[in-house]
């Protein structure tokens, strides 16, 4: 299929005219010989028996010709005129060319023998039936009559509107094996050969492969579904088969076995049995695809695309496929009233379809309402009312004012053509105005759609103001354009770090991820500041290679600073509908830019905040700020944990200071904790530990995977935003709360304490501390441009506690000079280990103040956790 969609769109459009033809050519046919009946009779009732090709006579008329002939019920007509009865429409081609009066040769087996006789019959003028059939009944057989319109509606628009679309080429070979369904007509034989040669080969090929065509298009639309992605090779292996079956039956215009298989079956009804089983297998594959993709959509946008289809097809499809199951199998058939009901609930099918295609746009088919007869009529229809309205208000007005200007010297013939020119120009503005109050209500009422998109770009414009946020601002953008303009595609660019336009909505390849805003290829558009929509003579102004070519854009916005500087652009693909971008929507899109802009322009002055506050209060309020600031730096959030309980607190030496510590939810389960110590006091560290900690959030989710690529990728970014001599300590832990399974790193930090529960399990007085130290495993942050680690690993047991600090805790010194040391936290650890992770740590602080005397002169930072089991 796709070697077909990559000819020449013209030889591609030709096919289409050519399948289009022949469907339609098909379904005239079947509906006119469906209609079409013999102009004589003999007077029986018969049955074309196929294995033993013979027509079987089941009724006589009595006084018939055919009784006078000596045609009883039972006998097996086995030739006609000396023609043998080779399949089901050949007494319906001999019928078909006869006249009243004619004598027909028939060769009969009566009951019980075995050589023919001959009789002969004269041909009588059909009789029309006895009593005119109800309303109901023609109307049902009408219904009937007329069954493959509904698959022609759909599926040859659809094809011409989309004829480079794969899925629309599937759908429309579906459809036309559902014309096909129906078997060909009895009197199908009474046209010309070659529209009766036509309409077999048709009817062969297409009611074949009816089960495999369903398959194939349930197996590739919306998208691959689970069977095909499993076995791709299964629709080809179906229509091999199903050609296997077809080429013998051409010229029987149905499925039929070749010889080979019949030799290997035994017998011709077992191979029928074969075509049975190879169709409705593919039929239930279908179902089972369409189901499938249903079930998997992953977007309300997909659910509600193939919903409709969905129910569609199952109540459309299913009763008539379980009804002619019933017939093949079974050779069960309903009566009439039931196979109208099952034909009325199969055009469910293709008007699913239709209905998917104008209200949900799926195969991304136009529907262009503006230019819909119903729009047409009800325009031009008020206008026509308009004129006449207006003729009966001057004829009203001549006849009114005559009398009053004829009494005036002259006839009045001066202020007459005054007050006229007057009144025609009152009449002709109130007109106007009439005219476009009442054209709005009927725009309004016929487009919908473009009344809402305004008003929703307008809500755009007024929330962009608000957007605090780049991802916040691309989410608006993306979200309100979608569902405004409904652009087969949009990519987002907003300026990020570096002076890049990076791609923060959106699929662009790698090499568009980001773009440059002084690249002198995007100059064009910067230069014109406004919407842009691509077109030919358009294209012929942009440079070559043009970067952006990939996307297929069909109209670019750029998003211009306060000094006319690149921060953003909108890259739109064609719209679903196919129409162009209005000249209104452009206006709204480059009002919507412009505060996008402002917005963009806030954002990057948010973000430069903490360096201007710096700047200009470096006094009083330069404390103040930092150590809000940096309390907010802290955790404010504890996830919950199962199998840990956890807490942590930093008791500052001055108002801000170096160290950081931190609980990070990797993902549910998954807790990450952080210690850090920052080579520096005071603001120096303070913002060194803001800068460490926005390098370590920006890219803590890469330790979900690889704890290592995080720190390397911390490392980088810290020893690229700090001076030479900056560095830091800093241990990382990742806690899978499911296995109790602790992964680390120590980068130079103090080990922590990790006291065992079994040191406890004895008495009181001979119980020991058991402690394990988490020793470092690289060297420390910032300081090395190559920096490498090594993951070390344990397990917490239920009872184990877990302590980390930093050296503003085993370094306080008293008034001595003695430091509080290593064995003075253990024992304090010790004596207080039945406390809650909290209370441990107050109690450690506390210690740490008194034994210094209240005189801390580095910062006290503890994590503490104990394993819960």
């Amino acid at each position: 299929m796709r070697r077909f969609l990559s000819l020449p769109k013209p030889l591609v459009f030709a096919v289409a005219v050519v399948f289009s033809a022949a469907a339609v050519l098909y379904s005239m046919l079947w509906m006119y010989s469906i209609r079409w009946m013999s102009q004589v009779e003999l007077g029986f009732d018969f049955n074309y028996i196929g294995n033993q090709h013979c027509e079987y006579v089941k009724t006589v008329e009595p006084g018939g010709p055919a009784d006078r002939a000596g045609l009883t019920p039972g006998s097996r007509i086995i030739a006609i005129n000396g023609r043998p009865i080779d399949d089901r429409d050949t007494l319906y081609e001999i019928w078909a060319h006869q006249k009243p009066g004619n004598t027909v040769e028939l060769a009969v087996l009566r009951d019980g023998a075995t050589t023919p006789v001959t009789l002969w019959a004269t041909f009588r003028e059909r009789r029309s039936p006895s009593k005119e059939a109800g309303l109901t009944e023609r109307l049902s057989q009408g219904l009937l009559n007329a069954y493959p319109l509904v698959f022609l509606i759909v599926s040859v628009p659809v094809l011409f509107l989309r004829v480079d679309d794969r899925n629309v080429w599937l759908l429309a070979l579906m459809f036309a094996s559902f014309t096909a369904a129906p078997p060909l007509p009895n009197y199908l034989a009474g046209m010309a050969s070659p529209l009766r040669d036509f309409a077999m080969v048709y009817h062969a090929l297409f009611n074949t492969l009816l089960g495999v065509f369903f398959y194939c298009f349930f197996a590739m639309f919306p998208v691959r579904s689970f069977v095909e992605r499993r076995l791709p090779w299964l629709k080809w292996t179906g229509l091999a088969i199903g050609l296997f079956f077809v080429l013998p039956g051409l010229s029987r215009g149905g499925p039929h076995a070749p010889a080979l298989l019949g030799k290997v079956v035994g017998i011709e009804p077992a191979s029928h049995i074969v075509w049975l089983l190879y169709n409705y297998g593919f039929i239930t594959l279908g179902f089972a695809s369409l189901i499938g993709n249903a079930v998997g959509a992953t977007t309300p946008e997909a659910r509600r695309k193939i919903r409709v289809i969905l129910w569609g097809t199952l109540i459309g499809v299913v009763p008539v496929s379980v009804q002619r199951a019933l017939s093949d199998f079974f050779h069960i058939h309903p009566p009439i009233p039931v196979v109208v009901v099952l034909v009325l609930m199969l055009f469910l099918f293709p008007l699913s379809f239709a209905y998917s295609v104008v209200k949900h746009r799926v195969l991304e088919v136009p529907v262009l309402l503006r230019r819909g007869a119903r729009y047409l009529l009800v325009l031009r229809g008020f206008t026509i009312l308009l004129a006449f309205v207006s003729i009966a208000v001057i004829l009203i007005f001549a006849l009114v004012l005559a009398p009053h200007l004829e009494a005036l010297p002259g006839g009045g013939i001066r202020g007459g053509i005054a007050l006229g020119a007057g009144f025609g120009t009152v009449l002709l503005w109130a007109g106007m105005l009439v005219h476009r109050r009442v054209g709005e209500k009927i725009d309004q009422a016929f487009f919908r759609s473009a009344y809402d998109a305004r008003m929703i770009l307008e809500d755009l414009v007024e929330k962009t103001r608000t957007a605090m946020e780049r991802n916040e601002l691309a989410a608006l953008l993306e979200h309100h354009l979608n569902q405004a303009l409904q652009p087969s595609s949009i990519v987002i660019y907003l300026e990020t770090d570096g002076n890049q336009l990076s791609a923060v909505r959106g699929n662009t390849p790698a090499d568009l991820a980001t773009l440059s805003p002084a690249d002198p290829r995007l100059a064009p558009i910067v230069q014109k500041g406004q919407p842009w929509e691509i077109s030919e003579v358009e294209e012929e102004k942009l440079s070559h290679p043009f970067p952006l070519a990939p996307l297929h854009p069909d109209c670019l916005v750029p998003v211009l600073g306060r000094d006319s500087r690149l921060v953003g652009l909108l890259v739109l693909g064609q719209r679903l509908s196919e129409e162009p971008y209005s000249r209104e929507d452009k206006q709204l899109l480059a009002s919507v830019a412009s505060q996008a802009g402002v917005a963009l322009e806030s954002i990057r002055l948010g973000e430069q905040i903490a360096e201007r506050i710096e700047a200009e209060r470096r006094v009083a309020q330069e404390m103040e700020f930092a150590r809000q600031v940096q309390s907010r730096l802290f955790p404010q959030k504890f996830p919950k944990l199962r199998t840990l309980a956890y807490a942590g607190a930093c008791a500052q030496a001055r108002e801000v200071g170096g160290d950081y510590y931190d609980f990070l939810e990797l993902r549910p389960g998954r807790l990450a904790l952080v210690l850090a110590d920052i080579a520096g006091k005071g603001i120096s560290g303070a913002l060194l530990m803001a800068n460490l900690q926005a390098n370590l959030r920006s890219q803590y989710a890469l330790a979900l995977d690889d704890i290592q690529q995080l720190l390397v990728s911390v490392n980088r970014l810290f020893y690229e935003n700090t001076s030479d001599n900056s560095y830091a300590t800093l241990f990382f832990a990742d806690y899978d709360d499911s296995t109790q399974r602790l992964r680390y790193v120590n980068c130079g930090h103090l080990p922590p304490l990790l006291l065992r529960a079994g040191s406890a399990s004895v008495s009181q007085t001979e119980a020991q501390p058991v402690i394990e130290h988490l020793d470092s495993t690289s060297t420390v942050l910032g300081l090395f441009e190559n920096w490498q680690c090594n993951v070390a690993e344990t397990t917490l047991n239920p009872g184990d506690l877990l302590l980390l600090y930093t050296d503003g805790v085993t370094e306080a010194l008293n008034r001595a000079g003695e430091d509080f040391g290593e064995s003075r936290l253990i024992d304090l650890v010790w004596s207080n280990r039945n406390l809650c992770p909290q209370a441990l740590i107050g109690s450690i602080i506390k210690a740490v103040q008194q034994f210094s005397h209240e005189e801390q002169v580095d910062d006290i930072t503890l994590v503490a956790a104990r394993c819960r089991g």
